[in-house]
């Protein structure tokens, strides 16, 4: 047993000093080959800034340099023409729209014109037919007036007399509403535009060239004469 136990111990001891050969071999020698691969990493890095430019390298660089800005304005030559194109089309497109606007305009300031002129149309039209109406609707009043002036007083109180009295009245209430209105002739000033006279008069009492009496009533529609009045001057 203590010879087996020997051989045991013997056998360990064999192993341990196997082991610690076996790690010696593997360790490096006193740092050479770690100092190796540093200097010939640090070579591989100073090689390209230690290298001399030549004057081939010289010639090169520049001419790469060169060619880029060479082709930068072919480039922007093209994209020039390329906006140029669409700016034409667009200027096309922007003076038909302009023109159209401005046959819009127009044809919007001919209605309009061409509106305002016949409705300018229509009221002189509508105006003159009032005249007419109203001049021929003038002997009628002239024939109520001589009429209810040719009654006797005692008579005025008649029905007969106040109905015709009444027409009268509603037939110039009718008249004023349209624009219709007398002139006015008695003590005022001949007016040839207003007055028509046909016969001069002695009168102490009234100025020279003032109206002395009224033989037709006168009318008017707005601002237009629809029949001068006849009157007597003072000469």
């Amino acid at each position: 047993m203590a010879e087996e136990m020997n051989k045991e111990m013997d056998m360990e001891q064999n192993m341990e000093q196997d082991m610690e050969q076996d790690s010696a071999q593997c360790e490096p020698e006193s740092g050479e080959p770690g100092e190796e691969a540093s200097e010939q990493q640090s070579g591989q890095e100073q090689e390209p800034q230690s290298e001399p430019k030549g004057e081939e390298g010289e010639s090169d660089a520049p001419a790469e340099a060169s060619e880029e800005p060479e082709k930068e304005p072919e480039k922007s030559q093209g994209k020039g023409k390329k906006d140029g194109f669409f700016k034409k089309k667009k200027d096309k497109r922007d003076e038909q729209i302009e023109e159209l606007q401005d046959k819009l305009r127009r044809q919007m300031a001919e209605f309009e014109n061409f509106r305002k002129r016949t409705d300018r149309e229509k009221s002189q039209m509508f105006d003159m037919g009032a005249r007419t109406i109203v001049e021929k609707m003038l002997p009628v009043v002239d024939n109520f007036e001589r009429g209810l002036a040719a009654v006797p007083e005692e008579q005025k109180e008649d029905p007969f007399v106040t109905g015709m009295d009444k027409v009268y009245k509603q037939l110039m209430t009718e008249f004023e509403a349209i624009g219709v209105a007398a002139i006015e002739a008695v003590g005022k000033e001949f007016d040839p535009e207003l007055h028509n006279a046909v016969m001069q008069v002695e009168d102490e009492e009234k100025e020279s060239g003032t109206v002395a009496a009224e033989l037709q009533k006168g009318y008017r529609y707005k601002d237009t004469v629809v029949r001068h009045s006849m009157v007597s001057v003072v000469s």
